[in-house]
């Protein structure tokens, strides 16, 4: 393994650390990204480097149990283990991510011919309401936590700025939230927590692993991990 990475020119060994960063810090890496310069989506350099790197990037994450994977349909490459460490989601983020997943699945099954999906922060606050599940008006500063934190973990892309979200904000949102979830969870998981929110109000459910599939059990003991 190390006699590949040495067998590298220096510009190639910097493009390879540069992917394995990458994948660590946001677990995922998408072939296309949305561009808000040309707003269109755009091919991603950093996605060339991780699958032409992939069989040694593969290798030195299996050191450490950690498994990489490439989605070739949908264009993702991904990390995917249980000694993975993620950010700590606020019941926000997570309240965003079944959203986000029951938007992405009824864009699909209308036919689309692009595993982009298009959504507006207004419509996610609206489905929130309609599950009971937004008791109260998010504040901008939890707005933009929320938005920030999947924009980190390439799940969702704003259209626009994040100091200028509002309710007619455009957002992507990227097939890597088929990742997290498959529908019946996501499904279940909506009733879950309506449950607990008219249990408990508004009592804070962190979730850990952005790459861990939240399971329904999780859930209702206050400790989903996504």
């Amino acid at each position: 393994m190390i006699e590949y990475y040495d067998n590298l020119t220096p510009e190639e060994q910097e493009e390879v650390s540069g992917a394995i960063q990458l994948l660590y810090r946001q677990t995922f890496v998408l072939e296309r990204k949305y561009d808000r310069r040309t707003g269109r989506m755009q091919f991603n350099k950093e996605f060339r480097a991780c699958s032409k790197h992939l069989a040694f990037i593969r290798r030195y994450f299996e050191i450490s149990g950690i498994t990489v994977q490439e989605n070739s349909r949908t264009g993702i490459i991904y990390l995917q283990g249980e000694t993975l460490l993620g950010d700590k989601l606020p019941k926000l983020t997570t309240l965003y991510v079944l959203i986000l997943k029951l938007i992405y699945d009824e864009q699909m099954a209308a036919a689309s011919t692009s595993v982009h999906v298009f959504t507006t922060l207004a419509d996610i606050h609206e489905r929130l309401g309609s599950f009971g599940l937004l008791n109260r008006q998010p504040s901008a500063t939890e707005v933009r936590r929320a938005v920030s934190m999947l924009k980190k973990y390439q799940i969702l892309e704003p259209l626009d700025l994040l100091e200028e979200l509002e309710g007619a904000s455009r957002m992507v949102i990227y097939p890597s939230i088929n990742m997290l979830l498959v529908g019946d969870d996501a499904r279940a998981l909506v009733d879950t927590f309506r449950e607990t929110e008219e249990e408990d109000g508004e009592a804070e459910t962190p979730a850990q692993n952005p790459m861990k599939r939240i399971s329904t059990r999780e859930a209702e003991a206050g400790e989903s991990e996504v």
